[in-house]
């Protein structure tokens, strides 16, 4: 993707040109204008690759559909025309939901000061409310930085005002979720001014309703996110130490998982949460001790057709595995074979590979008796037959290289069978290809006992040799 940006309307104007000046067709024309943009390097992610409409008969250069909806929505707003509202606000919230470009090229234009007043117009009358939350989510899906104190304020009154209402705060925890992707300054406003209860305390309202359930904890999960390159330490920890120590989170995922047995969407949401949660020993533990790691190890075998919802199981059980104890519960469960089962059944799916062989190298960290489980069962089979699939996979190759060493490390024993499945020549092939596998792989030859050639690196100071 390039990194040089260009205007809305300069893109407008050289596709203008090759219709005008080239006699291109529409179509043709905009191929062409992306094709000279991006062979310069521009980004064009946020430009909008359509022909705007000609212009009209005075040469008064004519505008987006959005925009033109957009003024008619400012016009609504100005004269308070609530009567108008519902329509416009249903105009753009789908002309937002089509892409990216739309909402960027709006949020450009002004729409978030409309969209914003619209909510503040609809806060008496609860459908028109909804409309507006649900258009100010469709704003905001990608572009967190619209949102101001003004909007945060607004939201956080309503989901507290209007906890009851399923609809509302659906719509209102889909706003909070898009502005805190990628914004750790929100994310601590938001944390600071109380959103944190209104998550937990909305799963346990509604706990009847998919949506809401899957909607909150995922907000949750954003929560505790630390995805924002502009920000050099985010609060990812101590907010998910928040919502366990002071919002009882763990029990409230956990038991809303009781009512969605038969809904694989809503388990996964939950689990990708619990394990963006499992952030101390104690806190992997309890989730144990709640039935947690029980609805996983039962999701992972009914779901196993569902490659989305085995990709988060085994991230799951990878993270409450960093306590030791929790490990032998997982063991005991039968998970090893599970495990197993999700990497070979799909062999080529790169995410599950990477997820399976890093939840079967937490396992077997430190634990001798769980390295035995494991081999008998398969797994380093199925770590090198992943190796083997996905050959340019420096994640799969890295996870598989520390599945192996973990195995043979305190388990001399086991290095003659894995030697004998092919894992010198495969572990020495990823350490070739892979300069981030360079350490992982050496030290998986090394505890098979294989001889390792040791790399040296010259950095061009006296006496810098590094290996």
């Amino acid at each position: 993707m390039g990194s040089k940006q260009i205007a809305q309307e300069t893109f407008d104007d050289a596709v203008q040109e090759n219709i005008t000046e080239f006699e291109m067709e529409p179509e043709e024309a905009v191929r062409e204008a992306v094709q000279q943009f991006e062979s310069q390097g521009v980004d064009l992610s946020n430009i909008v690759k359509a022909v705007r409409p000609p212009a009209s008969e005075n040469g008064q250069r004519q505008k987006h559909q959005i925009l033109l909806t957009l003024e008619c929505l400012g016009r609504a707003v100005a004269e308070q025309d609530v009567a108008q509202l519902p329509e416009q606000l249903s105009a753009l919230a789908a002309q937002c939901k089509e892409q990216l470009p739309f909402r960027y090229l709006a949020g450009r234009n002004g729409a978030y000061p409309a969209v914003l007043s619209a909510c503040q117009l609809a806060a008496g009358d609860r459908d028109l409310l909804l409309q507006a939350f649900s258009t100010l989510g469709a704003l905001l899906d990608g572009q967190p930085d619209l949102l101001d104190a003004t909007g945060q304020e607004l939201l956080l009154r309503s989901l507290r005002e209007r906890r009851q209402d399923a609809e509302v705060t659906l719509a209102g925890i889909r706003c909070v979720r898009h502005a805190c992707l990628k914004h750790e300054h929100n994310r601590q406003d938001f944390v600071k001014g109380g959103i944190l209860p209104l998550l937990t305390g909305a799963i346990t309202q509604h706990g009847s309703s998919a949506e809401v359930v899957r909607m909150a904890a995922s907000a949750l999960r954003v929560m505790t996110f630390d995805d924002d390159i502009r920000v050099p330490f985010g609060h990812a920890h101590d907010h998910a130490k928040m919502i366990v120590l002071e919002n009882d989170g763990l029990r409230v995922l956990i038991e809303a998982a009781k009512a969605f047995k038969d809904n694989s969407g809503v388990l996964s949401e939950l689990c990708a949460t619990l394990s963006r949660l499992s952030v101390r020993n104690e806190f992997c533990q309890e989730i144990v001790d709640l039935g947690g790691l029980n609805f996983m190890v039962t999701l992972l075998a009914d779901c196993m057709e569902h490659p989305d919802v085995v990709k988060q199981v085994l991230s799951a059980i990878r993270a409450v595995a960093g306590n030791d104890d929790v490990k032998d519960a997982i063991v005991d469960a039968g998970a090893t074979d599970l495990i197993v089962l999700a990497i070979s059944h799909h062999l080529g799916n790169p995410q599950i590979c990477e997820q399976g062989c890093a939840a079967l190298c937490m396992l077997a960290l430190r634990k001798p008796e769980n390295c035995s489980v494991i081999m008998e069962g398969g797994g380093a089979l199925a770590a090198l037959q992943a190796m083997k699939a996905h050959p340019r996979e420096v994640a799969v190759q890295k996870q598989a290289c520390m599945l192996i060493r973990n195995l043979v490390s305190r388990s001399r024993e086991l290095s003659g069978p894995i030697l004998e499945l092919g894992a010198e020549p495969l572990i020495s092939e990823a350490r070739a290809a892979h300069r981030d596998c360079d350490d992982v792989a050496r030290a998986a030859l090394r505890d098979l006992g294989c001889k390792v050639e040791l790399r040296e690196l010259w950095t061009g100071q006296k006496g810098s040799l590094a290996q």
